[in-house]
């Protein structure tokens, strides 16, 4: 019966409740089917606020977010890249990827994130890009550049936090080789994972330069070269 609680989260996730209010409802049934004091219960969510108040830094930074983007932080950015006829959105994606990779693997976690980097930033440039070479983009188009984004971002933490030495995946299997008598090295551990951050990279640098080529097939030709040959056919008329 303790086990309810994983029940009612996956229930609540599943009718798209409030991940906040389902976490808090499921850990309070969990204890008080466990036997817990509701004081005591309650004393245990101030005691894991307190532990992990460094956690609500994020909380601090969406604001801040929110009001570069309401006085055209997205915008400037879609017109800066849009002048760079060279860059496409996969490209874009494709810088953040690497930058993302190497801040990872050097511990500078902070360094990117959904909402203080992709969201802003990235997604926008990329979109910018992207209107700059075909014009106007479909609402399906958009979303999946965005969603192209947010998934660099993942790819490229996920992979590149392995080779940091002090991140927690390294920290918790030493921890695990260490209760079963196995020798482990985590400098060693954090090198093996260099081959897998290059081999991820590029792989996934050859999805975003498929997603370009895709781009190209379902939006039609670029707008410059179209522009090109409008002056071209223009010309030849006079002549």
């Amino acid at each position: 019966m303790v086990l309810i609680g994983v029940v009612l989260i996956i229930v609540g996730f599943l009718l798209r409740f409030n991940p906040l209010v389902v976490v808090t409802v499921s850990a309070l049934v969990t204890g008080l089917i466990g036997g817990l004091p509701i004081k005591e219960l309650i004393t245990q969510f101030g005691e894991a606020f307190t532990t992990n108040r460094y956690m609500s830094i994020l909380i601090v930074t969406l604001p801040i977010v929110g009001l570069l983007e309401r006085n055209g932080l997205q915008n400037q950015a879609a017109k800066l890249v849009s002048k760079i006829k060279a860059v496409t959105a996969g490209r874009i994606i494709n810088i953040y990827l690497l930058i993302r990779e190497i801040g990872a693997a050097l511990g500078l976690n902070s360094i990117g994130g959904h909402p203080q980097t992709v969201r802003p930033l990235i997604a926008p440039m990329a979109e910018g890009a992207a209107e700059a070479k075909y014009g106007k983009l479909p609402q399906e188009e958009r979303e999946n550049i965005r969603a192209q984004a947010a998934a660099a971002d993942n790819i490229g933490l996920f992979f590149g936090e392995d080779i940091f030495v002090a991140v927690g995946g390294i920290l918790l299997m030493k921890g695990f080789f260490d209760q079963n008598h196995i020798s482990a090295d985590p400098i060693l551990m954090a090198l093996w994972g260099i081959p897998t951050a290059v081999c991820v990279f590029i792989i996934h640098s050859i999805r975003l330069y498929l997603f370009d080529k895709r781009l190209d097939r379902r939006l039609g030709q670029p707008k410059f070269l179209e522009a090109g040959q409008a002056n071209e056919t223009e010309r030849k008329v006079e002549r």
